[in-house]
């Protein structure tokens, strides 16, 4: 409900970024021996390294909690409400360049799908409907390409299914990220 944490650690990027420019700078034309300059690297190094230390720390408390220490017991979290989630993604147009995808798969230039989505998108928010909800004789209308399976491409689990490559979207990219990941930890907690 409140995003203080997500925004600061947002905010936090800034000075990091910022360091590692300072950094660069520092480290720009210097020829290949000890440089006095060098000792410059010191304070921005170890404030990067401490704002990423606590960054993760308060993710990490915003997401699984943290003990209370005068109870001993777990407080707060996220909770994820999964059809909440749902019902909030499926608003909007987020499968408008799903759409697009589809009609240049079916042979469209990417300038022509570009426009046709315009055109759907525009009609479905003078209707006060989702891409999704338009009739498949309207879609048609703003291009004999589309077909029924389009509604495959506009659905949330389709736009998600679609994305297969590495880090993708589709449920077997994520599980293998998270299988990754976890190997990552695992290996690193040695």
């Amino acid at each position: 409900k409140n995003p203080d944490v997500p925004e600061l650690a947002r905010g936090k990027t800034g000075r990091v970024v910022g360091h590692l420019m300072g950094l660069i700078t520092l480290m720009k034309a210097q020829p290949l021996a000890y440089n006095k300059d060098n000792q410059e690297d010191k304070e921005p190094l170890f404030d990067t390294v401490d704002t990423l230390k606590d960054t993760l720390r308060i993710f990490a408390e915003m997401i699984g909690g943290q003990v209370n220490s005068a109870t001993g017991t777990k407080e707060g979290g996220l909770t994820v409400n999964k059809q909440r989630m749902q019902e909030a993604a499926s608003k909007g147009y987020a499968t408008a360049t799903d759409l697009a995808d589809y009609l240049v798969k079916k042979g469209l230039p990417f300038r022509d799908a570009h426009e046709t989505v315009a055109h759907a998108v525009k009609a479905a928010q003078a209707s006060g409907l989702d891409l999704s909800q338009l009739p498949l004789s309207q879609l048609q209308a703003f291009h004999p390409a589309i077909a029924q399976d389009v509604f495959e491409v506009l659905s949330l689990k389709g736009s998600l299914a679609a994305r297969q490559t590495m880090g993708g979207t589709a449920p077997s990219q994520v599980a293998s990220q998270i299988a990754r990941h976890r190997q990552r930890l695992a290996n690193h907690a040695r």
